[in-house]
């Protein structure tokens, strides 16, 4: 089913070869043409790699990761408003449930800090990741700091969000 265009969020899955630079490629596309990455997600297994996208110009986005040769889903989103404190995105789970209604995918708005988003990364090499990163400035001591697993749930009132929302 193509999604409604007329829609508030939409979210783009895009299949990418896991290997160093091809996420890079679809990044500086989208930085080429100002299209703003507001959610991303990525994932590898079996040599390829998944990445949802939740970007400023969808359509725009679209138009132009296929005429590079990107395949590419799209997929409605729903925005969630939850209240922070464990067990409230359960009631979105068992509601769904009851209606037999299947989750394909959950991404949450990017906190922030000073204006700069916060984003959280899983690489195959953390210690050279770290250094990387580091040399060019984009590792954020305060924010590693402040932004933890444990600090996540406990001071959440005091991390900086620009929206509270779950999105599925």
């Amino acid at each position: 089913m193509e999604p409604d265009s007329t829609v508030a969020l939409r979210e783009i899955h895009l299949d990418l070869p896991n290997r160093p630079g091809a996420l890079a490629r679809v990044a500086r596309l989208l930085a080429k043409e100002q299209i703003n990455v507001a959610a991303i997600s990525v994932d590898s297994t079996a040599g390829k790699g998944r990445v949802r996208l939740v970007v400023s110009d969808p359509d725009r986005a679209v138009t132009r990761l296929a005429q590079e040769g990107y395949t590419m889903e799209e997929r409605e989103m729903l925005v969630v408003s939850l209240e922070d404190r464990s067990g409230s995105f359960l009631r979105v789970l068992d509601a769904l449930a009851r209606e037999k209604v299947n989750i394909q995918s959950v991404a949450l708005l990017v906190a922030r800090e000073d204006g700069r988003a916060l984003v959280g990364l899983s690489t195959s090499d953390p210690v050279r990741s770290r250094r990387v990163l580091q040399k060019v400035g984009l590792i954020s001591p305060s924010a590693e700091r402040r932004v933890t697993n444990s600090d996540l749930v406990a001071a959440a009132p005091s991390i900086p969000n620009e929206s509270v929302g779950m999105l599925l």
